[in-house]
């Protein structure tokens, strides 16, 4: 069985942290909860449900996810039994099912796949859960992502999975809200296989920190429309 790491950034979600930890499959061989920034119990939650707690004072989704490879390459370091084969990515709002991270890696483990994004399809998604400006940011973004670069990808949906020698190749740098489509356009750059997999999506606890607010919603518009094009006219 390949060693599978979950990272889960966190900003303020101690009320839902533990049912994602909780419900993680246990085919995972450590889940690292990253927090960022957060001014609640999310650190302590997440210790007592068994993550390993990481704190990222330097605010932004990606910031988070860096800290989380990076703790991850300097275990490996010390200890190459420790070096994953799978890195998932899973947010730690508990609107994703993350007892599907098994449908998540299965074409990694079965297909040698390279990189599963998790699609928060029409029909599995609960209404409510993506807001309009998300629904049309990810119908914009993965159209400007067909159109340049013959792309299949139909959202740019954070429940992820990568080889872990991938996402290294990958170098990301992303800080904030272009994590996401960076991953998805480095990955195509580099011609990595990859496939989508429907996954069931739910009204989060709390409040989204991104769409939940009309400057996240354009910050993280315009972030995501950069990288596209900086990449389509490289």
């Amino acid at each position: 069985m390949p060693k599978i790491v979950v990272i889960i950034p966190a900003y303020n979600e101690e009320a839902s942290i533990p049912y994602v930890i909780k419900e993680i499959p246990s085919i995972v061989d450590e889940i690292i909860v990253v927090s960022n920034n957060s001014t609640d119990n999310t650190e302590e939650n997440a210790r007592q449900a068994g993550a390993t707690v990481l704190v990222e004072h330097q605010k932004g989704y990606g910031y988070a996810c860096l800290k989380g490879m990076e703790y991850i390459a300097s275990t490996s370091l010390s200890d190459q039994s420790k070096t994953p084969n799978i890195v998932v990515f899973l947010d730690g709002d508990y609107s994703d099912y993350p007892e599907e991270l098994t449908k998540i890696v299965q074409p990694i483990i079965d297909e040698n796949i390279d990189f599963v994004v998790g699609a928060r399809v029409k029909e599995f998604r609960e209404e409510g859960s993506m807001t309009g400006p998300q629904i049309f940011g990810n119908w914009l973004a993965t159209s400007l992502m067909r159109l340049f670069f013959k792309s299949t990808f139909t959202d740019l949906g954070p429940f992820r999975a990568i080889k872990y020698e991938k996402l290294l190749a990958l170098k990301m740098e992303d800080k904030t809200y272009g994590w996401t489509v960076e991953m998805q356009l480095k990955a195509l750059k580099q011609k990595l296989s990859y496939r989508e997999i429907p996954v069931k999506y739910k009204n989060r606890i709390g409040v989204s920190k991104v769409s939940g607010t009309v400057k996240g919603a354009i910050f993280a518009g315009v972030k995501i429309l950069t990288w596209i094009f900086k990449y389509s006219f490289k």
